[in-house]
């Protein structure tokens, strides 16, 4: 049986104006940004949810999600569809 990974968003706050890495199960910000390309920078989101690695969902401005990156990509799920 799989472990689940860990879970994470990474949303705007418009009140702060910046990006936030929440974790989804405890609502804790992980780590903000200034903008989203800091946050999706070559390496810097998997360097933010330590070693264990997790899921993340990123948001647009809009609260819609953009996308959804697995860390490492080796416990990317096999079957979905990203």
């Amino acid at each position: 049986m799989s472990q689940k990974l860990p879970k994470f968003t990474l949303e705007f706050n418009e009140k702060k104006e910046l990006w936030e890495l929440e974790a989804d199960k405890s609502g804790k910000i992980i780590k903000t940004f200034e903008t989203k390309e800091d946050a999706t920078e070559r390496g810097v989101l998997k360097k933010a949810m330590g070693t264990e690695g997790g899921s993340v969902k990123i948001q647009k401005v809009n609260g819609k999600y953009q996308e959804e990156r697995t860390f490492p990509k080796s416990k990317d799920p096999k079957k979905s569809k990203g």
